[in-house]
């Protein structure tokens, strides 16, 4: 007799659904259509509980009565493979194609659905079944494109009846697609790869350009949603730097990335990665070549905290608190189904270079071999796979209520009570007890694993910035910060753990940044406009040469955070200078920063040392304003640090224009001797009015200034080579001094100036 889709003793396991009034239409709809009842009838247990608890269900079931009669009397996993042979149909064009993947994965859909409610199926042969259809589907659209390429003269001849051996072209499965552990309404994660040496292009083919046109092609044949629904969502997101680089990589360029700038949230993804479509071989080939990445025989310290890092940066609240089950993410929720996930892939990335055992890319397996290596005891893996059994069948159930990509219980009290109820409890309460129950035992486990360890979340909720989508909680922890661009700011931040910036590009470097990144959000948080604080920080990151010593510097100096923060988020001139500079961070970090503010004498000697007399105007110009823009930082700092009296920053912003205004009055001077010459007796003074008269500048402040010459009464002109009278040698000398300190140049303004206090200056 063969195996149908109710276990007998599941019967009692399927209470009667909350919506009586859908279990009722459903039922005239079925006898009023004219199908045969005595399928339906047989599992009435079966299909109260579908057409009360899922409306999507309901309707595959409505649409098509034969095929689901034909599934209630049949061996499901044959009725499942006969859907997958059917994705083999000759069809004329890529409409029909699209249309026969549609309607091949509903009833998929509905024959795995069946199979687990009904009880005859285990989770593993839930997820493989999943697995196994969205395999064959994408072998059949790719396959299917492959053909039209051939036919359209891209490419060469293809093997016939395996057209992606040796095309060239991979898919790796990333995920629970690689590992079979898809869920229900799964989108699949896949990385595409290409090798333009062995890829049978017709002659004048670029690769680059065929692959990239093929993948988006083979995107929207899966994911375009039509009258007739769609096949599988694609996500191609976990791929080296998904922001920057193209859908299809090339194999070199992919392993060349991994090898050198990879990332080791990127070494967990690819312990589940297996070659799923295309060149398997290729694939396999790639894969082999990244084990010495994956597998580390040896971690050093800072390794091991970055891999500990994907654990604690989801925040776990020790010993305290509830968890709000109604509403809760079941996957990514505390107590959730990637907190076992993770603690089964930190470790095997700890311990996976020395024992092969545990490479596997299944999570209960694994689970299975970490007890059995004594990494973990039996209770623990005997308790987290019973966990994760229980939570992957309650994640099925919320899927198939109406086919969405969620892992959110319902809030409301009927739609709660009525997942209750189609998954198997009698009421709410004792769901609602269930799942609590679990999600603390699940935190229990996940907390005490790297207990010791610092945490990297903050007050406010989690922190991950690993792979290459947003993560909700993530985006709500930023928002509750203050942070009103929470995913444009998470998409950054991924970016620099991709080494977008010369200062993120070492392996330590993105260690210490993931350290430190809870405390740095905090201090841009706290500044008083957390995304301008934010912007203005990764312009400051993009202008830094390397990143290990200032990370390592502000992870054991706090309080050079809130400094940074403040100036990024509060003051907008030294948030630029340092942005444009970042150099000038040196002198915050000097030992005798807080000390006494920079005398005029210091400044000179600054000035003379960047600037000697034989430098050229131009130079002199740009090498006058670096000093000066480095010392009014400093003032500014101190300032808004609030370490200095108005008076004494006002005392030091005049000194540095004084000595700045000499040194370009000198250098001014001398291009006129050596343009002009000499006047006989000529001398010019610059006279300070206003602000920087009365030593009270501010870093803002313009210069108020008057320009005297005096010169012998009997002098007519000057005595160069190209003599000039006196009144336009000064006036030249003026105006070259003018431009000199307000020409905006690669090193920007030094200060604006106004001469209208001069006699008869209006």
């Amino acid at each position: 007799m063969p195996m149908t889709v109710l276990s007998l003793h599941q019967t009692a396991h399927l209470p009667d659904p909350v919506d009586q009034d859908s279990v009722h239409r459903a039922w005239t709809e079925l006898q009023g259509g004219g199908a045969a009842m005595k399928p339906f009838e047989a599992n009435r247990p079966l299909l109260d509980a579908v057409f009360g608890g899922s409306p999507f269900l309901r309707d595959l079931i409505l649409r098509d009565p034969e095929f689901a009669a034909r599934i209630l009397e049949a061996d499901p996993q044959a009725i499942l493979d006969t859907v997958i042979q059917g994705l083999c149909a000759e069809v004329r064009d890529e409409a029909e194609m699209r249309r026969l993947l549609r309607m091949s994965r509903a009833r998929a859909a509905l024959i795995i659905a069946l199979a687990d409610i009904g009880g005859s199926w285990s989770l593993d042969q839930v997820t493989g079944a999943l697995t196994q259809f969205a395999e064959a589907a994408l072998n059949a659209a790719l396959n299917w494109l492959l053909g039209d390429a051939v036919r359209t003269g891209k490419l060469k001849s293809l093997e016939e009846g395996d057209p992606g051996r040796d095309c060239g072209y991979t898919i790796l499965g990333m995920g629970k697609f690689g590992a079979h552990e898809l869920n229900y309404s799964s989108d699949i994660d896949l990385i595409v790869l290409y090798d333009p040496q062995t890829a049978k292009l017709a002659d004048g083919v670029d690769p680059s350009t065929f692959f990239v046109r093929l993948t988006k092609r083979l995107v929207l044949l899966l994911q375009d949603v039509t009258e007739d629904g769609y096949t599988f969502r694609v996500d191609l997101r976990l791929r080296p730097d998904p922001r920057a680089t193209q859908v299809a990589i090339s194999i070199e360029a992919a392993a060349i990335y991994y090898e050198n700038m990879g990332q080791n949230w990127e070494r967990a993804a690819m312990i589940k990665a297996r070659p799923v479509a295309g060149d398997l071989a290729l694939g396999r080939e790639f894969l082999d070549r990244l084990i010495p990445y994956i597998w580390r025989k040896y971690l050093d310290f800072a390794a091991i905290a970055d891999v500990q890092s994907l654990k604690r940066q989801i925040h776990a609240v020790k010993g305290h608190g509830t968890i709000a089950v109604r509403g809760h993410n079941i996957k990514l929720g505390r107590g959730g189904i990637r907190e076992i996930e993770f603690f089964v892939q930190t470790q095997q990335l700890i311990a996976g270079g020395r024992n092969a055992k545990l490479r596997g890319r299944r999570t209960l397996d694994m689970l299975k071999v970490l007890e059995e290596a004594k990494w973990i005891s039996p209770e623990a893996c005997g308790e987290l796979a019973g966990s994760y059994d229980f939570l992957r069948r309650i994640e099925h159930r919320i899927q198939m209520v109406a086919d969405e990509q969620t892992q959110t219980l319902p809030e409301d009290e009927v739609p709660f009570e009525s997942l209750a109820r189609f998954s198997g409890f009698a009421d709410a309460a004792s769901f609602e007890t269930k799942l609590r129950s679990t999600f603390e035992l699940v935190q229990g486990h996940y907390a005490a694993l790297f207990k010791d360890a610092e945490d990297l979340g903050t007050d406010a909720g989690s922190l991950v910035f690993t792979g290459g989508k947003d993560d909700p909680e993530t985006l709500e922890t930023l928002t509750r910060m203050g942070f009103k661009r929470a995913s444009e700011i998470a998409a950054m931040i991924r970016s620099w753990h991709f080494g977008r910036y010369s200062a993120t590009r070492s392996a330590r470097a993105r260690e210490l940044l993931t350290e430190i990144m809870p405390a740095l959000l905090t201090s841009l948080a706290r500044s008083g406009d957390a995304d301008q604080a934010f912007i203005a920080f990764d312009r400051f990151l993009a202008g830094l040469p390397a990143g290990v010593q200032l990370f390592s510097l502000l992870k054991s100096k706090s309080g050079l955070l809130d400094l940074i923060g403040t100036i990024l988020g509060t003051a907008p001139r030294l948030a630029q200078e340092l942005s444009h500079r970042p150099k000038v961070l040196d002198a915050v970090l000097d030992r005798g920063f807080f000390g006494s503010l920079p005398k005029a004498s210091e400044i000179a000697g600054l000035l003379a040392a960047a600037v000697p007399p034989e430098t050229e105007l131009d130079e002199a110009i740009d090498r006058v304003r670096v000093v000066a823009k480095e010392q009014a930082f400093r003032i500014g700092v101190r300032v808004l640090s609030e370490t200095v009296s108005a008076a004494d920053a006002g005392g030091a912003f005049s000194d540095l224009a004084d000595v700045v205004l000499a040194h370009l009055h000198e250098a001014v001077t001398r291009k006129m001797i050596r343009r002009h010459g000499r006047v006989t007796g000529g001398r010019s003074a610059v006279i300070a009015m206003g602000k920087l008269g009365g030593r009270e500048m501010t870093a803002g402040s313009d210069l108020d200034l008057i320009l005297i010459f005096d010169h012998d009464d009997k002098a007519e002109a000057s005595d160069g080579k190209r003599p000039v009278w006196p009144s336009q040698y000064y006036t030249r000398l003026t105006q070259r001094l003018i431009s000199a300190v307000t020409a905006p140049t690669a090193e920007g303004v030094l200060y604006e100036v106004d001469m209208r206090l001069r006699p008869s200056g209006n």
